[in-house]
């Protein structure tokens, strides 16, 4: 049964942890519906099913979407996430939705027809829902692939009781990814020509999936209160800050969470040496097990950690440009990541040429990723620009002291230790240069260095900060009630 006050949440996503996972929109879509579901919200989630998902499913409705001249059938399969509540375990309804024709292929995402696909996964999304009796107080869609939702409930559905008073919350977690297609998505939304202006959809030409967002949600929200007030400028607005400062009255910054289920350095069964607060000084077991595995001299010397997608997002070229200045000093580096080809040749050749100092693993292994995330002491995360990352929150739950840029969610959750060593947690710069950041990087060492009851203080104190969902997932029933109360006050 219900709890009273409780909501009924649809959580939308292209992609969701555990079963499909390109970055962090998969960690949060995972993660903060299960925070919800345990404050006592009826929290589902609907996703499209992929060829890769082998996960324990039932079938639960089928019905054909209407897709511009065509019938498509979808399936929609129910299968779940389980999780521990107080030691009870608990499960989180999953919807996949399931066609043969748009999502039987594999990867995610770079498909010639991705607009059809995931305007497929929009339509099917809300037609399921009378069809498994499920009518939600509010939609939360999640980044440019559920943009139309909010765009189809305002002009598609408005006319059906049904829908008439569901509301919708729209998170940014990424505005550089925007969705951008030919005109012709109208004819798939089987909506009219009226929708393709500059005050709607229109967007230099192109249907903008992401706009369809923010001009139809009830309310926005950006994965950061710095982001939030960031993607206002022209410098991180890309291109859509006149309509965001337009809307700035419905826009709002929420931090994200990460899982302490998921993420604990005291019960993780990846990690070569379980620790604590308590037992914090058995992390440096991790990292001579980490120096043995990749083949790095065994010693004390500081470990620093990179775990990314290799672009230039993360600010990598500041890491590449100071490389050498680095390697001359009595550190290791191990990094993680796949992406950018430039990016990769780039560090394989510094591990050439630094063999006994540095090991790149160019691939996606996410085992490997927590144990460099246990094993390092330093965590580089200079970006360009960050929404909110979550490296950073993975890294001190780890004990592993981040250096990072001051930009959006960095900003708001790294604490410069020099400037505030009662509240500090990490290394922060500001200026985007590579001078700044080996500067920084500099401090980080030196502590470790010169100071080791510091640094060792630091690690415990970054072993008990709390980066949950809890706090976060209050904010965002806040955030639904207020959706909520302006569909109301429409009517």
């Amino acid at each position: 049964m219900q709890a009273e006050n409780s909501l009924r949440i649809l959580f939308i996503s292209a992609e969701v942890s555990p079963f499909a996972k390109t970055g962090g929109l998969a960690d949060v879509a995972g993660s903060l519906p299960q925070a919800l579901a345990g404050m006592g919200n009826d929290v589902r989630i609907a996703m499209p099913r992929y060829k890769s998902i082998d996960a324990e499913m039932k079938y639960a409705a089928d019905f054909a979407v209407q897709m511009g001249d065509r019938r498509e059938t979808c399936i929609v399969r129910q299968g779940e996430i389980a999780f521990k509540l107080e030691n009870d375990r608990k499960s989180l309804p999953v919807y996949f939705i399931d066609s043969y024709h748009y999502y039987d292929r594999d990867g995610i995402y770079c498909y010639m027809d991705d607009a059809d696909r995931f305007i497929f996964l929009c339509k099917a999304a809300l037609e399921m829902l009378p069809r498994i009796d499920f009518w939600p107080d509010v939609i939360h869609c999640n980044d440019w692939h559920t943009g139309p939702v909010c765009l189809l409930l305002k002009e598609g559905y408005k006319d059906q009781p049904f829908y008439s008073k569901i509301s919708t919350v729209f998170t940014i977690h990424n505005l550089e990814y925007q969705g951008h297609y030919s005109k012709d998505v109208i004819r798939l939304l089987n909506l009219g020509d009226e929708i393709f202006v500059p005050e709607k959809v229109e967007f230099y030409g192109m249907f903008n999936f992401i706009k369809a967002g923010l001009v139809y949600a009830d309310i926005i929200n950006a994965v950061s209160e710095t982001y939030a007030e960031e993607i206002k400028t022209q410098k991180f607005g890309e291109k859509l800050e006149g309509l965001l400062n337009i809307r700035s009255r419905d826009l709002y910054g929420i931090v994200n969470g990460i899982s302490y289920e998921e993420f604990n350095p005291a019960q993780d069964p990846r990690i070569y040496k379980n620790y604590s607060s308590e037992t914090f000084k058995d992390k440096k077991l991790n990292k001579y097990s980490l120096q043995k595995e990749s083949g790095l001299p065994e010693g004390d010397m500081p470990l620093i950690g990179i775990v990314h997608r290799l672009t230039a997002q993360k600010g990598l070229e500041l890491v590449l440009d100071v490389m050498d200045e680095i390697m001359k000093k009595d550190v290791q580096l191990v990094l993680l990541g796949i992406g950018d080809p430039y990016y990769e040749s780039r560090f394989k050749e510094f591990e050439s040429k630094y063999p006994e100092k540095m090991k790149v693993f160019i691939e996606f292994n996410a085992a490997l990723a927590q144990k460099i995330y246990a094993a390092a002491d330093i965590f580089l995360m200079p970006s360009r620009f960050e929404p909110c990352g979550l490296g950073q929150l993975i890294s001190l739950r780890y004990g592993t002291i981040p250096v990072v840029r001051a930009t959006g969610g960095l900003a708001d959750t790294v604490i410069d230790y020099d400037k505030d060593k009662k509240n500090g947690n990490g290394f922060v710069f500001t200026e985007y240069t590579s001078e700044e950041f080996l500067k920084t990087l500099d401090r980080a060492l030196r502590l470790y260095t010169d100071k080791s009851d510091e640094w060792e203080a630091l690690v415990r104190k970054a072993l008990t900060l709390d980066y949950s969902w809890r706090k976060p997932a209050e904010k965002y029933i806040r955030l639904y009630r207020l959706a909520i109360s302006k569909t109301k006050d429409a009517k």
